[in-house]
């Protein structure tokens, strides 16, 4: 009887992750017949049903759940024993996937892309972006292999690496009162109206928390999907909200109507850090990425 091949393993858990077998044959790069023929097979070594087949979507059966589940690893500890050969041979080359948060990424990477591509010429770094979630389910799964993400989080196998301390600024319409003052306290935000991100960013959480001891009320018919809704919003005279200083840098730096005032000591900050996996065998790549990033941000 033959052994499961790899690359059915590979085949099935790309039809879990599109649910459609055109999706994931494009993935893996083969033809939807092939992909298809293939999990057929595997069904009858398996004797039982992984996907139920509908006209438009592929579904996973209750034992094609469970299937999956363990391919996933297997999967992953493959591209592992990849990963160590190659580490052993040039530790510092090769694709690197990268997860930054929404509210990191976009502000962070304009300062150090370049700085990263010329300490580090060899890697291939392929960006991602996901919310804190969804990031570490994908790290533990092996499908990126390190993540930016405002830290503390629950580690359970992962190594964190601090790299800065971000201040919170306060950005409010141009008109506004608050917009007259050089610097701000926490107290000054008193009875303001506060926009925030949607549940699901720890940025909502962090404002939260800056904002703890004083009664603020939350627009409660509004919640951001990014940083750019909400400055819009501050310019639209709708309320005032707490941005990372990255995000006020660089092409950032003008809204025009929105004023961003720093706050007064001792200043709110978030630390950022890099996590990856403890077992990963790119270790020296992941901290070489993190040195980098963390000399130009601070």
């Amino acid at each position: 009887m033959a052994d499961i091949k790899l690359k059915d393993l590979r085949y099935l858990v790309a039809v879990a992750d599109t649910g459609h077998f055109g999706k994931a044959a494009e993935r893996c790069f083969v033809s939807q017949p092939t992909l298809s023929a293939q999990l057929r097979k595997l069904e009858e070594y398996l004797g039982v049903d992984l996907v139920e087949r509908q006209p438009r979507q592929a579904l996973l059966t209750p034992a094609g759940a469970e299937v999956v589940a363990r391919a996933r690893l297997i999967v992953s500890a493959s591209d592992e024993v990849v990963e160590i050969a190659r580490s052993h041979r040039d530790p510092l080359a090769g694709k690197l996937r990268v997860a930054f948060l929404p509210t990191i990424g976009p502000y962070l990477l304009p300062f150090v892309a370049q700085r990263l591509h010329k300490a580090l010429p060899r890697l291939e770094l392929m960006l991602h972006e996901h919310q804190t979630g969804p990031m570490l389910e994908r790290l533990r799964a092996g499908e990126i292999d390190m993540g930016v993400l405002a830290l503390p989080i629950d580690l359970d196998g992962l190594h964190a690496e601090p790299l800065y301390d971000e201040a919170f600024v306060v950005a409010v319409p141009a008109g506004h009162a608050l917009a007259a003052r050089k610097q701000l306290r926490a107290e000054d935000l008193r009875d303001a109206t506060l926009l925030l991100l949607e549940e699901g960013h720890c940025l909502r959480d962090q404002a939260l928390e800056v904002c703890s001891r004083v009664p603020v009320s939350e627009k409660q018919d509004f919640r951001g999907t990014s940083l750019e809704t909400l400055r819009q919003m501050v310019a639209a005279d709708a309320g005032i909200t707490l941005l990372p200083e990255f995000a006020t840098r660089g092409a950032y730096a003008q809204s025009r109507g929105v004023a961003i005032r720093p706050f007064a000591k001792p200043v709110p900050v978030r630390r950022i850090g890099a996590v990856w996996r403890k077992s990963s065998p790119r270790a020296a790549a992941l901290a070489a990425v993190s040195k980098v990033i963390a000399e130009h941000a601070r």
